[in-house]
């Protein structure tokens, strides 16, 4: 699932008037999660734009549009329950420009993470450096487009929610054999706060580039993913406690750093996605919320059901709206719907201290 489960930065941008519904506008950033796309261009080996990835989104009429899974990724539905029907183009389409900016933008990669590093197995990905670099020239393009004042005043009325770093546990720390030789080097405390480090600079990087508004999720429960049950042998109702406890660690910290952004950036808001809680609420209650399995994917592969990605040559379950989980990584149109409406309209629990549609009208 690479959870990662959120380096979404949206900007949902206000329409003003009395009477008049607020339109969200969302420019995403992250990694595989809400991939709309942008690794179709990219020589890598992280790819979604074969099926049966798609099946189940509308949009495409069931074929493979770069996503993750079987349908709307948690990005295209909040951005639906918020009244938005547009998706946000990939920054990487080459008709991603001109006025086609102002539905918003998506520079989120499959393998991306915190770390440029990060994720160097697929070869190519783009990293949230890179991811805030385009954006850079996105902002640039807004100027030309609407005016620097007006573009100016569309941003600051935005909401830019960033969710990242599971790759950077899941692809780079601990990532078998690769990973040896930086964990004798680098302790988990190290390797977290060189996370928190990069997470820091890209944010108030946004800020400088105009980014008043963020939602900013969480590392979710990676070691109750099928792939790392899998590589570690855990029992179907167990998750792995490595893998979590690193993900607990960094989200103490995070929060610390949600905390002193909102003191020290001035006229900045900063709403945390408690990713991490809202997915093992899933795991720890999915028949619950109707599914049948939260422990293995709907799309297999014979004997590396854990591992091997979605394709042409998996199997899948009678019916997908029954798996938590779409492959060994991530998770299935049914439950992004769930976490979705979790983050647009939760409790203080999920999503703090507001939720988004609260933020969208603040």
């Amino acid at each position: 699932m690479a959870i990662l489960y959120w380096v979404l930065v949206w900007a949902m941008v206000a329409v003003a008037g009395k009477g008049q519904k607020t339109i969200p506008v969302s420019f995403v950033f992250g990694d595989s999660l809400v991939d709309a796309g942008n690794n179709n261009y990219l020589n890598t080996l992280s790819r979604a734009d074969i099926p049966p990835n798609g099946i189940d989104f509308k949009a495409s009429n069931g074929q493979p549009t770069g996503r993750y899974t079987n349908g709307r990724t948690i990005a295209d539905i909040i951005l639906e329950e918020l009244g938005q029907k547009i998706y946000p183009q990939p920054f990487l389409a080459p008709d991603t420009t001109g006025s086609s900016i102002l539905h918003g933008v998506n520079y989120a990669s499959g393998g991306g993470g915190i770390m440029n590093q990060t994720g160097r197995i697929f070869i190519n990905r783009l990293g949230l450096e890179v991811q805030v670099d385009f954006f850079n020239i996105t902002r640039q393009q807004l100027d030309e487009v609407l005016g620097q004042e007006q573009a100016k005043e569309f941003l600051s009325k935005a909401i830019f929610s960033i969710s990242i770093g599971s790759n950077d546990f899941l692809n780079n720390y601990l990532l078998p054999v690769f990973s040896v030789g930086e964990r004798i080097l680098e302790t988990p405390d190290e390797f977290v706060d060189n996370l928190i480090e990069g997470l820091r600079d890209q944010l108030v990087r946004l800020y400088k580039l105009d980014a008043r508004k963020f939602v900013v999720g969480n590392v979710g429960p990676l070691g109750c993913i099928p792939y790392q049950k899998t590589i570690n042998q855990a029992d179907e109702d167990e998750c792995v406690s490595l893998p979590n406890q690193l993900a607990m660690q960094y989200n103490e910290k995070f929060k610390d750093l949600m905390n002193e952004l909102n003191q020290r950036l001035p006229g900045a808001k900063f709403v945390i996605a408690n990713v991490y809680d809202v997915v093992m609420e899933l795991i720890t209650n999915y028949q619950h919320y109707g599914f049948e399995s939260a422990s293995v994917s709907c799309c297999r592969n014979g004997p590396f059901s854990g591992i091997v990605p979605c394709g042409p040559t998996s199997s899948m379950c009678a019916d997908r709206s029954k798996y938590l989980f779409w492959d060994p990584y991530h998770p299935s149109e049914a439950a992004n719907l769930i976490v979705a409406k979790f983050l647009v309209d939760g409790d203080n629990k999920y999503i703090s201290p507001i939720n988004i549609r609260q933020l969208v009208h603040l």
